[in-house]
């Protein structure tokens, strides 16, 4: 598999490219509208997962099948956050019955 260890780098130079606000090395927000385009559009990642967080915010995983990851984590007003970026993302499938 090809790794891509400057990847999550990257996808913050581009996020502050677009105007989104740096928040800290790990953190970039701005619109969702603006951050899911850009994961679409320069990594080739789509949503995988989703789910609620702290009252009215949702954590979503976007996903490439070169194995890039990124989370995102959106308040009600529509500002998202990038929170986690990386690579070797693997779906995993629990098989009915199993301990894990």
């Amino acid at each position: 598999m090809i790794r891509y260890p400057l990847a999550p780098l990257a996808i913050l130079g581009a996020i502050i490219a677009l105007g989104i606000t740096p928040v800290s090395a790990q953190s970039s927000c701005g619109p969702r509208e603006h951050l899911v385009k850009l994961l679409s559009d320069q990594y080739k990642e789509d949503p995988i997962g989703i789910g609620l967080a702290q009252p009215g915010q949702v954590l979503e995983v976007f996903a490439s099948s070169n194995g890039s990851w990124t989370m995102v984590m959106t308040r009600p007003d529509g500002k998202a956050c990038l929170i986690a970026a990386g690579h070797n993302w693997e779906m995993v499938t629990k098989i009915k019955g199993s301990p894990i």
